[in-house]
């Protein structure tokens, strides 16, 4: 037989978790044709000695929602091995919107997701091909995407559609709870593979208003997710809140017979050791009927915060409260920030999640004081003998608010997320690419567990790691014909070394429409990727260009057409 590409020598690791064994894979048409041994003549061959060929890692956390729209590279997921992305987590999502909704859905995004509004716009234009969902799909479908996509039905901008900014401020009326129903059904049958939502009181989008989710009555919620129950299909994804707990996700899974994932389990979520009570329930959960599937992260959360848009301290309420006032009336922060009895408050009234949050802060860019850069906010404090709070509120105050900050939020004691991450009831996801770019860059979670917890930590064998980046995440999501390196199977394929896979340092770049900014993670170890049987990157470079016909699919119903 003759192929057209195949890859000779390497250990291929499955994706199942069964040991890896050195052989051949060889791709035809998209597809894999051979596996172990792969004799004849092929029009491309990779050699792969002392390499591993895996299949594409399955990333099923990402908010490339509208970045899709201008990005169809989807950058940077595929510099990191990622070959299928799962859009609309946490209910955001850009369809359907109302031509006079859109600024207002951007705004939503610009909020809570940490987008730019400024690259939003830019990015999107004027003039949207699409108003519903199933317009949306189809859309994504004809542009085409260098990596394949799933997407959630997401419940923020259902609710916008519906209900317009009230959606926002009250409960939904039995009419408009119908109305919402006929739409979900509509956005399952056009391919959704789920529903996705949030209670989080960490998600407020514009004016600081609650996003549209958190209005949801436990009514509205079951009349939602039922949908699901009667096609016998999909899930619920959820970000956590009081409004929705756990006990709830239970009772919905049993009741529809469907998984439900919430985000995200966090080391310090609960308070030190907090996480085993989490998962503690989540194996109760299991033996009783219900499959409610914490998601969980590899990586420390480390924030950039700015104190123009400081998200990460919205969870407190005379934070929110200082932003709905800056909507109101502009420059409220800067007179809160120079006040010394509002200084206080930041320094003490604080929950327990967020006290001596300085000792877990670094000066990440403060162009009035370069000097400071990449320093501990606490220890330059020390050193220029300033509290540290007045030090970080005189830095933004010094820059107009620009001076970035990084936190280590939650994940940051090791002994705890390796607890999370290797627990049977948990699942590794919580990219996130595609948002809050300025801030954070996780994307590159999949090469720092094959470089961290692999290879240095050696928390997991390898075979471990790749069932958790591949088979794992796309049976979780009903994806069906990905996360498998088998005979038959479309031939998404990564080639890696693992002595020196891993992510590289965070960068600053402005190449998001309307130049705005964000932090990247270039790979090392990531030798080649393959979608659908085509070569996108070798060598930690793209081979396809975004103007190509790209050869992703759209995994309607979590497969392809």
């Amino acid at each position: 037989m003759s192929y057209d590409l195949k890859i000779t020598g390497g250990t291929i690791v499955d994706g199942t978790g069964k040991p890896g064994f050195i052989g051949d894979l060889g791709i035809k048409d998209g597809k894999v044709v051979a596996i172990g041994k792969a004799d004849g003549p092929a029009t491309t061959t990779i050699a792969a000695k002392d390499k591993v060929v895996s299949p594409g890692f399955v990333d099923v956390h990402t908010h490339y929602d509208a970045q899709v729209l201008w990005d169809r590279m989807l950058s940077i997921s595929p510099w990191h091995g990622v070959t299928t992305t799962v859009i609309g987590n946490c209910g955001f999502g850009v369809a359907p919107t109302r031509a006079a909704h859109r600024k207002l859905i951007l705004q939503t995004l610009e909020k809570v997701e940490g987008m730019s509004l400024d690259a939003l716009q830019a990015g999107l234009g004027d003039a949207w091909p699409f108003e519903t969902f199933p317009q949306y799909l189809d859309t994504l479908e004809k542009s085409g995407t260098a990596i394949n996509i799933a997407a959630l039905f997401g419940h923020t901008p259902l609710r916008l559609y519906v209900m317009g900014e009230a959606s926002t401020e009250r409960a939904a009326t039995a009419e408009e709870i119908g109305a919402m129903k006929k739409l979900v059904r509509e956005a399952m049958e056009a391919g959704a593979i789920g529903f996705g939502t949030s209670m989080s009181v960490t998600h407020n989008g514009y004016a600081g208003k609650p996003v549209p989710s958190r209005q949801a009555t436990p009514e509205e919620m079951d009349a939602l997710v039922s949908v699901m129950g009667e096609m016998k299909r999909g899930l619920m994804q959820i970000t956590i809140g009081r409004e929705f707990s756990t006990k709830a996700m239970a009772e919905v899974s049993r009741k529809y017979g469907i998984p439900v994932t919430w985000t995200a389990l966090l080391s310090y979520l609960y308070g030190p050791g907090g996480h085993r009570r989490q998962l503690d329930l989540a194996a109760e959960q299991r033996k009783s009927g219900a499959l409610v599937i914490p998601q969980v992260s590899c990586r420390p959360l480390n924030f950039e915060f700015t104190f123009a848009e400081p998200f990460i301290f919205d969870v407190l309420k005379f934070m929110n409260e200082l932003a709905v006032e800056e909507a109101r009336s502009p420059g409220a922060r800067r007179r809160a920030y120079a006040d010394p009895a509002w200084r206080r408050k930041l320094a003490t009234e604080l929950t327990p999640l967020f006290q001596r949050w300085w000792d877990r802060t670094t000066i990440a860019w403060a162009p009035s004081a370069r000097e400071l850069e990449e320093q501990p906010l606490a220890d330059a404090a020390r050193r220029l003998g300033k509290d540290p709070v007045d030090l970080a509120l005189d830095l933004a105050l010094d820059n107009d608010l620009q001076a970035r900050f990084r936190m280590a939020v939650m994940n940051f004691d090791e002994r705890e997320v390796a607890e999370l991450i290797t627990d049977p009831n948990t699942i590794i996801a919580l990219s996130d690419a595609g948002a809050h770019a300025s801030q954070l860059c996780d994307a590159c979670y999949s090469t720092h567990l094959l470089g961290h917890w692999v290879r240095e930590r050696k928390t997991f064998t390898l075979e471990q790691a790749v069932h958790n980046l591949t088979q794992r995440p796309a049976e979780m999501f009903g994806i069906t014909d990905r996360g498998v390196l088998a005979e038959g199977r479309p031939a998404d394929v990564v080639v890696f070394d693992p002595t020196t896979v891993a992510p590289g340092p965070l960068k600053r770049v402005y190449d998001l429409p309307a130049g705005a900014d964000r932090l990247v993670s270039e790979a090392h170890g990531i030798e080649a990727v393959i979608v659908n049987g085509r070569l996108i990157r070798r060598d930690g470079k793209d081979v396809v260009a975004d103007n190509d016909r790209l050869p992703g699919r759209l995994l309607r119903h979590g497969r392809a057409a």
